[in-house]
């Protein structure tokens, strides 16, 4: 990274006269720069030596702005020895200015491995369309008894439409025995066939392969679904649901493998084209082939192989002629209960003489993997790549590859690496199920890229309810048809409500207009990815943005909404979306303090003083800016009135931060704790009915909980025809929430 210091455009003119130059005009000042800061670092190290990218603060350099036609910011040029040949304005995805970058430097006049996915695939005797897979994933839409809903047929729909070569099936448990969830998909009913035959007719008519993906979720299997304990090799502990699983007796290990035959059957009568075994993440074969687990005397411990090698036969015994493939953790991330590579080798070797015709190689375990692991979207990648590149030095098979994959960068890394052959999308696919075709048409800056945050997908599922997604609350539901009788309507704030009603609305077919006080859109979910682990949320927001600029006929920045700017729209419905502010506590002394909001501090308006920082709210976005604060060595105590700390966060999010923050010995968390008073020597708290004085704090930071905005006064309430209050500024949330009022706006006019 470079920071342009000279004076002159003549001197900056020399600075990139020769070679690839991208250059971001930004300010400190301006919340969509600050954004964009992290995507242009991260493009610096990827292009070090092939290209320079430089930073300039424009207030410094006001003289560029008039020469080079600056109105806005950010603006990034690329330059190619001198000259400008593209020009961005407003926050920009790695992705887009990534791939603009390669087509300067010539990259894809060349061979471009990402250009390989686009092509057909020959797996066995299938024939794949392209070279990308959709893995299992549990949605929750089903009813109990593994009855197919409308919802689920939509979802596949839209997945399949524009999508991969092969959609895997959520899980489907062989067993009742085995279940995971309330309303998984069944084998084993009388109506199971013609229930998942729905389906795959739905996959079919869209051109895919349809693959059913066979479980028994061992220790991993509810309790609270199955009516009986989970069971196992040997006696376990699942440190994902606390409770212990009782041993497999032999009877019932034959129960199973006689419920793999059923179900390899009813694949094949349902129309299936290609099984997937669970092999992995935990399960109940990955148990069986674990000596940290499977601690049996009898034949299935004397050989671990033994219960995987039957199930194998099973499977073939019941569809001879339907292929299968096999899904194994390449890494289980959990070095007390993880299956090692002592043990996983020999699987492998098994499997490449089963018959089997890929191996799908995930991360993980249901049971054993830390906390750490769930949360996908600060998830290590280097083990992956170790992973991956030891699974394919033992076969000889092709090799599918899961996990985080939505980013092109990645993707062309492992095939550049030669480490997989397919490529699995499953939470970028729930994001925006036409990627894949945005991919291969080059339509980089709309593509909705997934957060990997898990809040609206695993913890809704983990919370009893259906999958869905912060940034797509379409997934699984109708299309929105356009609307017989367009309205005019003026959208007040650029929030994640407002955002999501202006592109709804406008593609029903509305006439939009989005004004915004602030000088950006986003609202707090421009603040939102600053937290620690969650900077893979960022491109989110760009795809919000980006869709919002798009779809509406006029943003308007800078200005609140009024009578003089309802007059001048002259709208027939007012949306109002101004979202949420910061509560303010009633406490004696708290005027006489250096205090910023959680909104000024993650916007970074105001300097945070040191070195004592006192947290009032320890919520969600209170832990999250102790923990960022812990990190740059602050002294930090965050307090909250109740239990438990860090209420209203995703609950694997949680846990992991509290980890995080035990380990910061700057830290302190203060539950049942109220501030009662600033003095001028210190601070007094009550903790459980006990006072206790602290040593003043030299930074207050609110983070107490927020309210609705103040709504449209009368004057503006009687200027328009109707009016709709969405979103923070109707009852205070999360942005799935946020994201999905607009949404759901939409869909009521």
């Amino acid at each position: 990274m470079e920071d342009y210091q000279h004076q002159s455009f003549r001197e900056l003119e020399a600075w990139v006269k020769s070679g690839v130059a991208l250059v971001d005009f930004e300010s400190p000042w301006c919340s969509p720069c600050r954004d964009q800061k992290p995507i242009i670092d991260t493009l610096a190290r990827r292009f070090k030596g092939e290209a320079r990218i430089i930073e300039l603060n424009i207030d410094d350099h006001r003289q560029f702005a008039i020469q080079l036609g600056i109105t806005s910011i950010p603006t990034l040029i690329i330059f190619k020895n001198g000259r400008e040949l593209q020009r961005f304005v407003g926050l920009q995805p790695a992705e887009v200015l990534s791939r603009a970058i390669e087509n300067v430097l010539g990259k894809h006049n060349k061979e471009v491995p990402m250009e390989a996915m686009f092509q057909p695939y020959r797996l066995a005797n299938l024939d794949l369309t392209n070279r990308f897979v959709f893995p299992p994933i549990k949605t929750g839409y089903g009813m109990p008894g593994g009855i197919v809903t409308d919802r689920q047929l939509i979802y596949y729909r839209q997945i399949a439409r524009n999508g991969p070569a092969a959609i895997i099936l959520e899980p489907v448990s062989v067993t009742p025995e085995g279940r995971e969830h309330p309303k998984q998909l069944c084998v084993h009913l009388p109506e199971s066939v013609a229930e998942l035959k729905k389906i795959v007719n739905v996959i079919h008519e869209e051109k895919r392969l349809a693959c059913l993906h066979l479980n028994h979720a061992g220790a991993a299997a509810n309790p609270m679904v199955t009516g009986t304990a989970s069971k196992a090799p040997s006696v376990v502990k699942c440190l994902t649901s606390g409770k212990e699983s009782e041993p497999l007796s032999g009877e019932e290990i034959g129960t199973i493998i006689a419920g793999y035959t059923f179900a390899a059957r009813k694949a094949k009568e349902a129309g299936f084209d290609l099984l997937e075994i669970q092999g992995g993440h935990g399960y109940l074969i990955s148990q069986f082939l674990n000596r940290k687990i499977n601690k049996r005397s009898d034949r299935f411990g004397e050989d671990r192989l033994a219960f995987a090698k039957e199930v194998f036969s099973a499977v073939k015994k019941g569809a001879p002629d339907l292929p299968f493939m096999i899904r194994i953790s390449g890494n289980e991330m959990s070095p007390e209960f993880g299956i090692d590579r002592e043990d996983l080798l020999p699987f492998i070797q098994m499997v490449e003489q089963s018959g089997a015709v890929a191996i799908h190689v995930g991360m993980g375990s249901s049971c054993f993997s830390p906390p750490w692991y769930f949360h996908h979207s600060s998830l290590p990648e280097k083990p992956q790549m170790d992973a991956l590149a030891w699974v394919r030095g033992q076969t000889n098979l092709p090799l599918i590859v899961t996990g985080r994959m939505g980013r092109i960068h990645k993707i062309e890394t492992i095939l550049q690496k030669n480490l997989a052959d397919l490529v699995g999308l499953g939470r970028p696919l729930i994001s925006d199920p036409d990627l894949i075709e945005k991919w291969q048409t080059r339509q980089y800056d709309e593509v909705r890229y997934c957060g990997y945050c898990l809040q609206g997908c695993l913890h809704r599922l983990k919370n009893g309810e259906p999958l869905g997604c912060n940034l797509n609350p379409a997934i699984g539901k109708p299309a929105l048809e356009p609307t017989p009788n367009p309205l005019k309507i003026l959208v007040a704030g650029g929030g994640p409500s407002g955002m999501s009603a202006a592109v709804y609305l406008g593609q029903r077919g509305h006439r939009v207009t989005v004004a915004e006080k602030e000088n950006h859109l986003g609202g707090q979910f421009s603040l939102a990815w600053q937290a620690p682990g969650k900077q893979s949320m960022r491109e989110g927001l760009y795809a919000l943005n980006y869709c919002t600029r798009t779809t509406a006929e006029s943003v308007i920045m800078g200005r609140k909404v009024d009578v003089d700017l309802v007059q001048e729209v002259q709208p027939d419905l007012l949306v109002w979306a101004t979202g949420a502010v910061q509560n303010f506590p009633d406490i004696d002394g708290l005027q006489d303090q250096y205090v910023m909001t959680s909104v000024e501090y993650f916007g970074g308006e105001k300097e945070v003083k040191g070195p004592r920082i006192l947290v009032i709210g320890a919520g969600r976005s209170g832990l999250e800016i102790a923990e960022k604060l812990g990190l740059q060595s602050f002294d930090v105590l965050a307090t909250k009135r109740t239990d438990p700390i860090g209420s209203m966060m995703e609950m694997i999010t949680r846990k992991l931060t509290l980890m995080r923050i035990e380990q910061m010995s700057t830290v302190t968390l203060m539950a049942h704790t109220t501030v009662k008073t600033f003095w001028a020597d210190g601070v007094e708290v009550e903790q459980d009915g006990e006072k206790k004085r602290l040593a003043p704090f030299q930074t207050v930071i609110l983070a107490s909980g927020m309210h609705a905005a103040p709504g449209p006064g009368k004057d503006i309430q009687m200027a328009v025809p109707k009016l709709e209050i969405i979103g923070d500024a109707n009852e205070v949330q999360d942005i799935f929430s946020a994201v999905h009022a607009g949404y759901e706006l939409a869909q009521r006019y």
